[in-house]
């Protein structure tokens, strides 16, 4: 008697793999939620710490903006905030895990496509998991209190009861399906350019957000965003809120297709979702194709058969000379718009020398001279200027050979920094003068920036001698290596003598004030800018000898990290 051969097991990812359930994967993606929580605080109590003090201030926060909304009950134009704010706050869903992937583990689908899971229960699973956590907690309160502030009887009520949710599930969707589709692109090197832009996106965003609700702290602040709530209130999660007050208002038809609309978004957000997981569990890795493109082996013959090639770069870095200069120049730029932590500084610097003296402007309450906020974070960008070249400063420490050669480093890096700080000051400056109508004051204000730019590079460079330190690249946010903190604000005090050295065109301007002699007041610019020259002349004389002196130990210093 013969007995059947057992059937051959199935292989993963074929098709004939037994697919978990959507209630079992459910089960094990909500746990491992709670697991990645719970062991992240077994790692150190100062996590732990954190973690804690994040909960209860967030939890304070929303109860704070809970109350807001309740007192807001009975006001004409409440619907018209909680509108605005549900739009805004889906937005922020939206936006934020481009520059935070790594905040939550479980948003990330590609690993999990070595495992026979199929779209559907997939995202059941996920969506379960996305429902944990601080963010949805505090988007259920906003909501909540927004329906508190706007519901009127007990129709109100019920049809509150299917928008809250309704516009949660909106949230967590839009989130899950941005994330997924751009999952690629945060795993790569642009992604965590994201993520180190992330601290300036939120400082820009908070600074519109004030300006904003200085606006709506005035009278009449609410009534003058109604005709923007009046087309907001039909894009979802808006939509499901304003469906609170139209029922209210006894327009039942309204609220309904209110609803229908937000269920509609809903599902064609899932829609999207689900391609996207289906391609990401599908579609070959791009990153694992190791094909070089034809023009580039077209290149290589090219160069090995001997054939002459101009190595000069094209476009804009071909203006720069073709010397020793024009090459450390083009490396300081090129280091600026692709290393990660030194194109947040950049843009860093840039976003908030623009945003103080504009927000102030706009508001009415600034002044020109505000403007030299642009001039000290331009400036700022001079110091640790080694410790940006981090391991890599072994090429450059064999070209230094003489107190020559090390000058003209210096003031090489110096010109790549002048190159992009000199127009923006420009920039800041009239921009600013323009908004408060004062161009009377643009040529001291001028001439004091410049002054003081150069005061910043001088000091600068010779903190960037005497005070290197190393910048880890794979630290997140991290700018200093451990341990090397103290010697990262040493050298940030260079930068009070810098700001003081420009006291002497500041005396000129206080002097030429007090003396009511206003007309000769436009020779601080050139004066200005003859003093800013000399000064950034003298620190790179004075810092080139003891780079020279000093290189093992910025090499040293420099790869800690």
């Amino acid at each position: 008697m013969t007995t059947a051969a057992p059937a051959p097991a199935p292989v993963a990812g074929a098709g004939a793999a037994p697919t978990a359930s959507a209630a079992v994967l459910t089960r094990t993606l909500a746990g491992l939620k709670l697991a990645l929580l719970r062991n992240g605080l077994k790692q150190s109590s100062g996590r732990k710490a954190v973690w804690i003090t994040s909960i209860v201030l967030t939890a304070l926060f929303a109860a704070l903006q809970l109350l807001g909304l309740i007192a807001l009950r009975g006001n004409d134009h409440a619907a018209t905030f909680t509108v605005l704010l549900a739009v805004l706050w889906a937005f922020g869903w939206a936006v934020m895990p481009l520059f935070f992937p790594a905040g939550d583990e479980t948003m990330d689908p590609s690993r999990l496509v070595m495992l026979p899971l199929r779209p559907a229960p997939l995202m059941v699973a996920l969506l379960t998991a996305a429902l944990i956590g601080i963010g949805p907690g505090f988007t259920v309160v906003l909501f909540v209190g927004s329906a508190i502030a706007t519901a009127h009887g007990a129709a109100a009520v019920a049809v509150a009861v299917l928008a809250v949710p309704l516009a949660l599930l909106i949230c967590v969707a839009l989130s899950r399906a941005v994330t997924t589709a751009n999952v690629r692109l945060l795993t790569s090197r642009r992604g965590r350019d994201l993520a180190l832009l992330s601290g300036i996106v939120i400082a820009v965003g908070a600074q519109f957000v004030n300006l904003g609700l200085n606006r709506l702290s005035k009278a009449g602040g609410l009534e003058a965003l109604q005709p923007v709530a009046d087309v907001v209130r039909w894009i979802p999660p808006g939509s499901a809120l304003d469906a609170v007050r139209a029922a209210s208002e006894g327009q039942y038809g309204l609220a309904a297709a209110e609803l229908a609309l937000s269920a509609a978004v809903l599902a064609a957000l899932m829609t999207w979702w689900q391609q996207g997981l289906t391609k990401i569990m599908t579609a070959p890795d791009a990153s694992t194709i190791g094909a070089a493109a034809p023009e580039r082996k077209r290149g290589g013959r090219a160069g090995r058969d001997g054939a002459a090639a101009d190595h000069r770069p094209a476009g804009l870095a071909g203006l720069l000379p073709d010397t020793r200069t024009g090459a450390v120049m083009l490396r300081s730029l090129r280091y600026a718009w692709r290393d990660p932590k030194t194109k947040a500084s950049w843009v860093s610097g840039l976003a908030a020398g623009a945003l103080v003296p504009f927000v102030n402007a706009v508001q009415g309450s600034g002044s020109v001279w505000l403007a030299l906020f642009a001039a000290t974070m331009l400036g700022l960008q001079m110091y640790n200027q080694f410790g940006q070249d981090g391991p890599a400063f072994w090429m450059v420490l064999q070209t230094l050979g003489t107190a020559r050669e090390a000058y003209a480093e210096l003031r090489a890096r110096t010109l790549a920094l002048a190159l992009i700080a000199l127009p923006y000051i420009t920039l800041i400056v009239t921009t600013t003068a323009w908004l408060l109508g004062k161009w009377q004051q643009w040529a001291e204000v001028m001439g004091v920036s410049l002054a003081l730019l150069g005061g910043l590079f001088a000091t600068g460079a010779l903190t960037s001698v005497l005070a290197p330190y190393s910048i880890p690249q794979d630290s997140g946010f991290k700018n200093v290596a451990p341990g090397q903190a103290s010697i990262a604000w040493l050298g940030m005090l260079g930068s009070v003598v810098g700001a003081a050295l420009c006291a002497p065109l500041l005396g000129l301007v206080i002097a030429l004030h007090v003396t009511d002699t206003h007309d000769l007041l436009w020779t601080v610019l050139p004066l200005g800018a003859a003093y800013g020259l000399l000064v950034t002349w003298a620190g790179l004389r004075v810092a080139a000898p003891k780079a020279l002196a000093r290189l093992p130990e910025i090499l040293t210093a420099v790869t800690k990290a």
